[in-house]
């Protein structure tokens, strides 16, 4: 049987190839998973977290016109929003699967919600994934190949420490032995009821 963290896997590399088919920031999604399926927001998780990988490389140009880092800045910042809401959607997922499992009376709650393990255990595969082209670059030295070989042993190791951890702690959740809370984000500077610098400026 596919544990969750199999299913991620499949997603995520679907997600992270179907990108680099084009390899643009603009390229627009084309999710081939319908809404509600959980598959749909794992695809939408992974496809945000590339595009942001690849806008935070951008950025970092030292020739960077600042308009365009401005510019990029600004698209980065709507990307987390979309990422945190997404992150939320997923644990009301989990919370939805789980609303009916009596906490046992020793029940404790997680330092972290699923979706934000989730959350991480994306963003993984995407340093899996570049990592791994930096070992293969036909244009790089062998010693950079080989620290990143070194690098890319440690980035899978723990991609199996956090799938593990993950899956452990959904069956602790079906069981009882572990219960949800979702504190939902209070992002402020998004607000413009909540951010000084926007509501002086009204």
């Amino acid at each position: 049987m596919q544990t969750f963290t199999q299913r991620c896997y499949t997603v995520f590399q679907r997600a992270i190839e179907d990108y680099h088919r084009t390899d643009h920031v603009n390229t627009p999604v084309s999710n081939p998973f319908q809404h509600p399926d959980i598959n749909c927001y794992l695809y939408l998780k992974s496809w945000i977290d590339t595009v942001q990988w690849h806008l935070e490389d951008i950025i970092r140009d030292p020739h960077i016109d600042p308009q365009k880092a401005l510019d990029i800045k600004r698209h980065i910042d709507r990307s987390n929003q979309e990422r945190t809401d997404l992150v939320e959607k997923i644990d009301s997922y989990f919370l939805e699967q789980f609303h009916a499992v009596p906490p046992l009376p020793d029940a404790t709650v997680n330092t972290e919600s699923p979706a934000w393990a989730i959350d991480r255990l994306s963003i993984l595969q995407l340093k899996i994934y570049h990592m791994r082209l930096e070992v293969e670059r036909a244009d790089s030295d062998e010693a950079h190949r080989q620290a990143c070989a070194r690098k890319l042993a440690v980035l899978r190791e723990q991609d199996a420490d956090l799938s593990l951890a993950i899956d452990q702690l959904l069956d602790d959740m079906a069981h009882g032995r572990k219960f949800m809370k979702i504190y939902r984000q209070m992002k402020m500077y998004n607000d413009p009821a909540l951010n000084p610098v926007l509501y002086t400026k009204k």
